[in-house]
């Protein structure tokens, strides 16, 4: 043995998944912003919060309409952490949710994907998150995590269910739709979503 207890060690191993946390944080920001990501909105200001959707600050601030989809987020990758690293600390998990999160803000933010949401969905003026929103999205993904590691899960499945249903009849958009638009485009489900 090395001397060091067994609380000790488990302070060290949340330590550790901490700074990879970190880690992947700050990698997700560096690749955006060799992607040639902008830091903050073109018009040059921060909002707290973006109400349009098909507008020019959507995706640009501290938070928007897909917030409610970035927090589902952390909900699901909770339930994936609890299932595929059952044995490990909630700090191990977290940075797997971390990982696939900011695979994702950069995938999300690649040519092809923009390319994509402006085919097949009505984001037909997307550009892309800000660096700030896609951090903002990570924040909100983790707050996510979080919760639902601390609630019983069918408070996390009403929630993520009002989160659904709210966006839906507020924007008619949602993560499910965003999911089914995004790989197999519907046109009447475009139609309608073009009609708010």
């Amino acid at each position: 043995m090395n001397g060091m207890t067994s609380q000790e060690s488990d302070h060290s191993k949340t330590r550790f998944w901490l700074v990879v946390t970190f880690v992947i944080i700050l990698v997700q920001i560096l690749s955006q912003y060799l992607m040639g990501r902008i830091w903050i909105c073109e018009c040059g200001y921060v909002k707290l919060f973006e109400a349009g959707v098909n507008t020019p600050g959507n995706s640009q601030h501290l938070f928007d309409w897909y917030t409610p989809s970035h927090i589902i987020h952390g909900f699901l990758f909770y339930g994936l952490g609890w299932l595929v690293l059952r044995n490990k600390p909630l700090t191990a998990k977290l940075a797997l949710a971390a990982f696939i999160e900011a695979v994702w803000e950069v995938l999300e933010n690649s040519p092809v994907i923009i390319d994509r949401y402006r085919s097949a969905t009505i984001a037909v003026g997307y550009t892309g998150d800000s660096i700030l929103n896609s951090g903002m999205d990570m924040v909100a993904m983790i707050a996510g995590f979080l919760f639902a590691a601390r609630m019983p899960v069918w408070m996390t499945v009403l929630i993520a269910i009002a989160f659904e249903v709210l966006t839906t009849i507020i924007i008619r958009d949602n993560l499910t739709l965003n999911v089914l638009m995004l790989v197999w485009p519907i046109e009447a489900v475009r139609t309608w979503q073009g009609a708010l």
